[in-house]
């Protein structure tokens, strides 16, 4: 299952600054590609939240993206809420008072398979790899907490604007979304460049992330996860992603209780440096040419078998930007928690899926357990005022 991020971690000479040392910001909202998924610093919290989505004809669903579009950039802008008589309900919540400040407020919108049955005549304009995500090696999936229509992914530095942001967007079209699951959660970085050193630590207490892509390499970007228009997809979703999403708990008593060499071999990193077994940086790059019986780093580690860094897998790299969560405890007594997994690549069958038919069977299954998620599609951004999310789809 995978854990890890895949990309080029060469940059030993990268800078590591706390995000909460930078002012915060209001993110931009106008672009080819949706902003939040590469907003930088990551902020620190996060939130999914997946929908049924109950509009009733295509016109009305062609509102909600009108609407959903327009909340959006109004929240991602610090736009003042409406002032209205006092006899009528506010405008909104009232959280973050008349003048929201900025927070590195992101939206980012997603779509499932399933908004393209035959409810709103958009079989024809379904991107080729969209499907429900299966059932993959060690899944124990939930229906109630897998899959969805329409999927929110929301992130900022405080937990108030986060839950502001999804009341807005979910009383601006109550009638036509109705929540299927929830997840959120947090990350704790010291990077503002993605693919430098300086990783979150998962809840197993190793570095998760070291070899992401770093999202302003437009190259690698363009190469590995936004949708081309050489792709033979439809011609609307150029400029998006295709967007997997894992729930995946982690059994942290037994990993808890894991001899530290045996931990390592699993991971086949460092646990305190995050460096690769045998080096020094967390930014070092493993040399697995060099170490062809895994002598140093075993076979079937988790970094090894994510990205082997070969010519034949340099194909599957793809872009993370996922979250821990804790859920509380189960009804045995035992943490509930583990990491909300996102990643974006260009294809599902060249990204995830390759990535993933090679961590099938490794030894970190015996620690998690995959239980909800789905397989999305991230729009493509809104390019200038006038045009709004998904335009295209109506087209």
């Amino acid at each position: 299952m995978l854990l890890t991020a895949c990309g080029d971690d060469d940059d030993d000479s990268a800078a590591i600054i706390d995000p909460e040392d930078i002012e915060p910001r209001f993110v931009d909202f106008y672009g080819p590609h949706q902003t939040g998924i590469t907003a930088r610093p990551v902020p620190t919290l996060g939130l999914m939240a997946s929908f049924k989505v109950l509009s009733p004809d295509r016109e009305s669903l062609r509102d909600t993206f009108v609407e959903l579009t327009d909340e959006i950039q109004g929240l991602m802008s610090g736009r003042p809420p409406t002032i209205r008589p006092e006899a009528y309900p506010p405008t909104d919540s009232g959280l973050l008072g008349a003048e929201p400040e900025p927070d590195d407020l992101s939206v980012v919108v997603s779509v499932g398979s399933s908004l393209f049955d035959d409810r709103y005549g958009l079989a024809g304009k379904q991107p080729v790899e969209l499907v429900r995500m299966p059932f993959l090696a060690n899944d124990r999936l939930d229906p109630a907490r897998t899959h969805g229509d329409l999927l929110l992914n929301i992130d900022a530095r405080h937990p108030d604007t986060i839950q502001f942001a999804l009341r807005q967007l979910m009383r601006r079209r109550r009638r036509d979304l109705v929540l299927h699951w929830i997840i959120d959660g947090y990350t704790r970085g010291g990077t503002v460049n993605d693919g430098t050193a300086g990783a979150p630590r998962n809840l197993l207490g190793f570095k998760d992330g070291t070899a992401n892509l770093d999202s302003s390499d437009d190259a690698a970007m363009n190469r590995h996860v936004w949708v081309q228009p050489e792709d033979n997809q439809p011609e609307w979703s150029v400029g998006g992603s295709y967007q997997a999403v894992r729930i995946i708990r982690m059994f942290v008593e037994f990993w808890d209780r894991t001899p530290l060499a045996e931990q390592e071999a699993i991971m086949g990193r460092h646990k305190l440096s995050g460096a690769p077994l045998g080096q020094v940086h967390e930014s070092d790059t493993p040399n697995f040419s060099n170490d062809p019986d895994g002598q140093t780093t075993p076979l079937d580690a988790h970094i090894r078998l994510a990205n082997p860094r070969t010519a034949a897998t340099d194909e599957s790299l793809i872009f993370r930007r996922g979250f821990s969560y804790t859920r509380g405890y189960d009804g045995a007594g035992r943490l509930d928690m583990g990491l909300a997994f996102v990643s974006y690549q260009r294809s599902f069958v060249k990204g995830f899926l390759a990535v993933q038919e090679r961590l099938a069977g490794e030894p970190l299954e015996e620690y998690i357990l995959p239980e909800g998620g789905g397989f999305f599609f991230a729009l493509p951004g809104v390019p200038e005022p006038g045009r709004y999310l998904g335009d295209g789809l109506f087209a």
